[in-house]
């Protein structure tokens, strides 16, 4: 994810916000009126108290305390040099009055007097002013360093939370929700505590100190103008409760588009495979939909406070203008009262603390936003871990514990099912010392013994004993420290092999193995794998490391080598330094379950606990690692849950389940005879057949050739690793303190430095749809900008004309008149505030909803080659849609306003200056190149920072996502504190440079907020002079003074926004060129409601019209498949050849079966028959055509496939067999019931309570592995293809499922070509040919009867899968 985490800037003005549920939302929407508007302000007062919480949460040290409370006090005091200044500026009035007065009768030695007095003021005002400086710059870096240290605690304290959940926490959450809330809520809390609350706090500041001197000049006047605080509080309460209930609204639907984008990354193959893109970009684009919806919602709110804000203050100005020349009126008639200075003082101050205190409505939501996704994340801290894997309680057994487990009487139902019940009152114990199989159909709850064993899970009644103590009395982490678990769907993590065996070792019991913790939390593992890449030896590495080190990878190695897999990571060209992507899907299947055995077993458990462990090998590995595990068996407890029967034959005892209930168990002689279900299971394995069932995969151990197989996965691995010394040394995991730089930092593809200039035209053309609402938004923008320079202009004329210089007549009139217009003003700020705010809201959520589906789509559109280089991966790409969209979000439509109007102003302001008073503005100029450039300096950093850093935000997010997708492993191996030592590794570079970016950063801004009190007293000593050489009226020069002073002060504030804007660049500019991969630049109108169809592509995929009339048509017959000479190697390897000069054909209708050993080259001839892949020589043709020759996919839509890993989505299970049907069709339901009964899914379908509704959850999560095979099998199915391949589709399956499913198969399968990979006879025994695949070449071909008659190594292997 090119996951800048920092690049997230979801904040509470954010479209792309994720931020949380406020506590009272049900009660709003469902209550009346009168209810809702009393719960808006208990949301107000309970958000107002949540934010104090937020900001001492997560255990701050002692500096951030100090930082809290300096940058409270300084902000504070940065609020009262202003109105100070306000003092000293009604006595310059009274100087400036006098002179004007005078200049009409000029008096030399008076005006040199006047001059003097105004001079040591304006001096006092420079001291001031510098002053101001000084704390502005504190608060500034205070807060600055505080939200940044805030975030990271908050993360981290998230993050530690989630490592400590279990599986039910996870089974109700889906993994992008949780991704979006570590991405974009955790940024919306930084955002929210950042600088911008010493800005609030400042503003605050000067309102309440403007107040109190305004009381201490004239008490009438400031009286009258106090109601004003109340309505401001009131508008700004309202305002908080319903963006906070849309901000709610939207992170929801963002969270689960983001679970949609992330399956659809991580199982591109099969997205592309099917054609699937349209289709779940139609349901993820439905999510954005409902988000940009909410989005505009929320616009509107904003838009409607910020208007109010700034009509309350405006109308405010109007009131005391008109009272205000009452004042005058009565100082004249009784010089002894209040001076006219006096009166002016609490005017201007109580007029600049309106606008300064509307400045704040901006920040606002950003404070909001915080505190709502404050509580969103607060709840899933807080949320209590039934099974805490980091809890202290809990008895500890010692490590001579016999472990033997019972099952007494349990029950257990999955959460998201808690009517059906898995397992049903089950009974049965596995002896200590003893091996115990478990088998049984599909869904018979196999696997979830295996959860209930390491207490991934806890039953619903009864108990599971280890030992005589029920497993919930026992320390969790101590529990599974005797366990070794071999999932069915084993989950490595990205990081080298080296790694991943030794973090076996993390939790082992065993007290000689405590000297190796150490060495595993620490960075030392992963130099050591890097120094291999590099080209150092192991072993030499290791030893020059320490003597620990060395111990601990003699250990790996050995371990490996039981697990059968020392061969081929031997012949990798990094060996134990590869890397092995994320999840570990850069290696093969088979490849994947040896690694992860290496990992069970370097433990030594007292428990070895095998779910399908050996599904993914062929028959000569499986045999390997069968004698291994036999050879450590003794004194250990070994429960194997199997499909292959075979692999379990020697067990003590065997338990057959079936329904969740326990139907036989004994030795496997007891078993078969006593001819019940198992012995029917055994004879469907063997299949009476004489040839014997099971075709072995030859093992190429035999052949002992030297440079033979390197698997085409193993090649693959390149992909995402680096061949330079550069990039090994920016790509090395962990070991650099900034972590592996992913696609934001390298990606070559995505460039983040595109011009601002070049971003705006791209992101313009995509708005041409809604050009008027653009119009409306920038016309009411400029209306904006132009308020406050017509506000000068009302106030210089209003104290000329209100001078005692003027009858009493003329005064009265004057505080009327433009008292008047001020009341005018204000109407106009309330409704081009409103429709500026509206306008550009709308317009950003129309235009983040754009980028956010061309993201995702042009991310489905690129090839499979595309995804795997550049060290990309699916948690890289997804930061795209959240963490950069978020980005682009955070520039939102009310900060597109503000900066809009602000730049007016400024425009404004100087043209207006010059044309009234030249010689006054021409030197207030000089001050522009300074703001200008403190705010350009400022942005010019902080892109550096968030670049150099971007690389290590991705990998930490990246660390945070694999560990929430592999929970059950995390939880399995207890190395939760070890995944968080690794996060935190990753972002300590960041963290160590941010105070000092932050200091260098900070000082341009608040050069930009303190330059206004500067200009002030320059522009006040400049113009004094003038008006005494009675060059301009008083009138010029405050008309002058205003336009300028607060266009120094908007510009100031414009800064503060530095952050989002750079953020924002950034992430644009990576954003729109991936669009420009893709196939489309712009949205069409049609696309703007979310509809299933086929949008965008450039084939015949666009044309539903070219594919329904050839769709479905059964009678078409197979596809000949012709590979003619193919050599292929993959990209970032072609020196290393996968294919041979590879050579056959199938003739249109046969059934070709592919064996082999794992990686031998069988699941690339599969790629690049759907040309995931293009050959590097020779042609792949189907029907004669060569398919790279031909432009688009279009051959796909013949073509369906069952890949190894199933790849379900989280939807229904209707959803899911959908995605089968060809682009531009829409499977029906019969024709879906149809494939779900060839596939023998359809019973187990129909017994769930919502039947075909039923939801998969987050990638099938809520599905056994053989009913997620079935479900695959069908989605293939339904499509009615010409070409069917099945990629070992029916390892998870039992003996019984895979008979009914062979029968499906072969009805549904007439006609029609069908290439099967395959460790099991069962599925090619039938077969029309058998290509005998090794070393990337066809070493033999023929029926399954010729081959055993022909080859020797062939017959002993198939007597490897023999039962007796």
């Amino acid at each position: 994810m090119a996951a800048q985490d920092d690049a997230a800037v979801p904040n509470g003005v954010t479209e792309a916000a994720v931020v949380p549920h406020g506590g009272n939302e049900a009660k709003v929407e469902s209550s009346s009126n009168a209810k809702g508007e009393q719960n808006k302000a208990k949301n107000f007062i309970s958000e107002f108290f949540v934010y104090f919480q937020l900001l001492v949460y997560a255990n701050p040290k002692w500096i951030d305390i100090v930082l809290l409370v300096t940058g409270t006090v300084s902000a504070a005091a940065a609020g009262v040099p202003f109105p100070l200044m306000g003092i000293l500026f009604g006595q310059l009035v009274d100087d400036l009055n006098t002179a004007s007065c005078d200049a009409q009768t000029p008096d030399a030695d008076e005006a040199s007097r006047i001059q003097s007095s105004i001079d040591s003021k304006v001096l006092e005002l420079t001291y001031i002013g510098i002053a101001s400086f000084a704390l502005i710059y504190i608060y500034i870096v205070c807060w600055s360093i505080f939200s940044r240290r805030l975030e990271a605690r908050i993360r981290d304290r998230y993050f530690q939370a989630l490592l400590q959940q279990d599986a039910t926490f996870y089974d109700q959450r889906q993994a992008g929700e949780l991704s979006s809330r570590l991405n974009a809520d955790v940024q919306a809390v930084q955002s929210g505590t950042s600088e911008k609350v010493g800005i609030c706090i400042a503003c605050t500041s000067f309102f309440l100190t403007a107040y109190i001197v305004a009381f201490i000049k004239n008490w009438r006047l400031a009286a009258m103008l106090l109601s004003l605080i109340p309505a401001f509080f009131l508008m700004a309460g309202l305002g908080s409760a319903f963006t906070a209930k849309f901000t709610s609204a939207m992170s929801d639907a963002i969270g689960s588009a983001s679970s949609i984008a992330q399956e659809t990354l991580s199982n591109i193959a099969v997205v592309q495979a099917f054609g699937a893109g349209p289709r779940l970009e139609a349901k993820f684009s439905s999510h954005m939909m409902t988000a940009q919806k909410k989005g505009i919602k929320k616009a509107f709110a904003a838009a409607v406070q910020a208007g109010t804000l700034y009509f309350i203050a405006y109308a405010a100005n109007a009131l005391s203008f008109w009272q205000g020349s009452h004042q005058i009126v009565k100082t004249i008639a009784d010089p002894s009262g209040v001076s006219v200075g006096e009166i002016y003082t609490v005017i201007f101050l109580l007029v600049d603390a309106c606008v300064v205190f509307g400045s704040i409505a901006p920040l606002l939501p950003l404070l909001g936003g915080a505190s709502t996704a404050f509580q969103k994340l607060r709840q899933d801290i807080d949320t209590p871990a039934i099974i805490n894997s980091g809890s202290d309680a809990g008895l500890k057994l010692s490590d001579s514990a016999a472990a033997s487990i019972s099952f007494r009487n349990v029950t257990f139902a999955y959460i998201s099912r808690p009517d059906q019940p898995v397992l049903k009152n089950v009974s049965f114990d596995c002896p200590a010392g003893k091996y115990t199989a478990i088998v049984g159909l599909s869904g018979s709850g196999k696997s979830t013994v295996a959860g209930l064993t390491t207490r991934i899970y806890d039953p619903q009644d009864g108990e599971v004993l280890l030992d005589g103590h029920d497993l919930k009395q026992l320390n969790v982490k101590n529990l599974r420290s005797f366990i070794s678990l071999v999932q069915q769907e084993p989950s490595l993590l990205d990081r080298s092999i080296l790694e991943n065996i030794a973090l076996g070792l993390f939790n082992s019991p065993w007290e000689k193995y405590q000297k190796f913790q150490s060495i595993i939390l620490g960075q030392g593992l992963a130099e050591v794998a890097a120094k291999v890449r590099e080209g150092q030896d192991l072993t030499t590495v290791a030893q020059a490391h320490s003597q620990g080190m060395a111990e601990l990878i003699e250990m790996v190695r050995s371990s490996a080598s039981l697990a059968d897999a020392s061969g081929f990571i031997d012949r990798l060209e990094y060996g134990y330094g590869t890397i092995v992507g994320t999840a570990g899907k850069l290696v093969s299947g088979g490849q994947r379950q040896r690694l992860a055995f290496a990992r069970a077993l370097i433990r030594d458990p007292k428990i070895l606990l095998l779910d399908e462990a050996t599904a993914s090998l062929d028959s000569a590995s499986e045999r390997r690692i069968q004698e291994a595990v036999e050879s450590i068996s003794k004194g250990r407890t070994i429960i194997a849950i199997a499909h292959r029967l075979s692999t379990i034959k020697n067990a003590d005892n065997i338990i057959v389940m079936n329904n969740g209930e326990i139907i036989e168990q004994g030795t496997h002689l007891e078993l078969m005879a006593l001819d019940g279900s198992y012995a029917g299971m055994v004879r469907l394995q063997n299949l009476a057949s004489k040839e014997h069932d099971d075709t072995p995969s030859l093992s190429s151990t035999s052949k002992g050739d030297a440079d033979i197989i390197l698997s085409e996965k193993e090649a693959s691995l390149d992909e995402a690793i680096p061949t330079t010394k550069e990039e090994l040394s920016a790509s090395t995991s962990n070991v650099q303190e900034s972590g592996q730089e992913p696609v934001a930092a390298e990606d070559k593809t995505l460039d983040d430095s595109q011009s601002a200039w070049t971003i705006i035209k791209s992101l313009g053309r995509m708005l041409r749809p809604h050009l008027l609402m653009l119009l409306l938004a920038v016309f009411s923008a400029v209306i904006v900008g132009g308020t406050f320079s017509s506000a000068g202009v009302i106030f210089g004329n209003t104290v000329e004309k209100v001078s005692p210089c003027n009858s009493t007549h003329q005064i009265l009139w004057a505080g009327k008149f433009f008292g008047g217009l001020f009341f005018m003003l204000a109407v106009v700020e309330l409704f081009a505030y409103t429709g500026s705010w509206y306008g550009f809201g709308y317009i950003a959520e129309k235009l983040l909803y754009k980028i956010r589906v061309l993201t995702f789509r042009s991310l489905y559109e690129q090839e499979l080659d595309w995804h795997q280089a550049e060290g990309r991966s699916p948690s890289s790409l997804l930061s795209i849609i959240t963490a950069d969209a978020a980005a682009v979000g955070g520039f939102s439509g009310s900060i597109m306003g503000t900066m809009f109007s602000i730049v007016v102003n400024f425009l404004v302001a100087i043209i207006l200056s010059h044309i009234i008073a030249w010689k006054i503005a021409i030197v207030c100029l000089v001050t522009v190149p300074i703001l200008l450039g403190s705010g350009i300096m400022q942005v010019r950093s902080l892109s550096r920072f968030e670049r150099k850093h971007a690389g290590a935000f991705s990998n930490a997010l990246g660390i945070t996502v694999e560990a929430v997708t592999s929970f059950k492993t995390v939880s399995s191996l207890s190395i939760e504190e070890e995944i968080l030592h690794t996060y935190r590794r990753a972002l300590k570079a960041p963290q160590r440079e941010m105070a000092l970016s932050s200091a260098y950063t900070n000082f341009w801004l608040a050069i930009a907020n303190s330059i206004g009190n500067l200009i002030y007293a320059f522009a006040y000593w400049w113009g004094s002079t003038r008006i005494t050489k009675g060059e301009y009226s008083q009138a010029q020069f405050f008309i002058i003074l205003m336009a300028m002073l607060v266009s120094a002060q908007l510009w100031g504030q414009m800064f503060t926004l530095a952050p989002e804007v750079s953020r924002s660049r950034a992430a644009a500019s990576r954003i729109l060129s991936l669009i420009n991969l893709g196939s489309s630049k712009r949205l069409d109108a049609k696309d703007t409601e979310p509809e299933i169809s086929s949008r965008g592509e450039k084939d015949v995929e666009a044309i539903p019209d070219a594919v329904s009339s050839r769709v479905l048509n059964s009678s078409r017959g197979g596809a000949t498949i012709t590979f003619r000479d193919v050599s292929f190697a993959y990209p970032a390897r072609p020196h290393i050849q996968i294919l041979k000069g590879m050579s056959f054909t199938i003739p249109a209708g046969q059934f070709c079966g592919l064996v082999g050993p794992s990686g031998a080259g069988k699941s690339t001839i599969m790629s690049l028959v759907q040309r995931m892949y293009r050959p590097t020589g020779g042609a792949v043709e189907i029907d004669g055509v060569d398919i790279c020759a031909r432009e688009g996919v279009d051959f796909r839509h013949d073509i369906a496939v069952v890949p190894q890993d199933c790849a379900l989505f989280d939807g229904t299970i209707k959803f899911n067999v959908g995605l089968g049907a060809v682009p531009g069709h829409e499977a029906s339901d019969s024709e879906i019931e149809e494939a779900c009964k060839l596939a023998n899914i359809h019973n187990t379908i129909m017994s769930l309570p919502k039947g075909y509704e039923t939801e998969c959850g987050p990638n099938g999560s809520r599905l056994s592995g053989g009913q997620r095979q079935r479900l695959a099998i069908a989605r293939a199915l339904v499509r009615k293809p010409r070409l069917l391949l099945l990629d070992e589709s029916t390892s998870a399956l039992d003996a019984e499922s895979e008979r009914a499913l062979q029968e499906g198969l072969e009805q549904a399968a007439r006609g029609i070509t069908v290439i099967a990979i395959t460790h099991r006879l069962h599925t090619v025994r039938k077969a029309d040919v058998i290509f005998v695949v090794e070393g990337g070449q066809v070493v033999d071909r023929g029926r399954h009867e010729e081959l055993v008659e022909r080859s020797e190594s062939y017959r002993i292997n198939a007597l490897q899968q023999m039962l007796g």
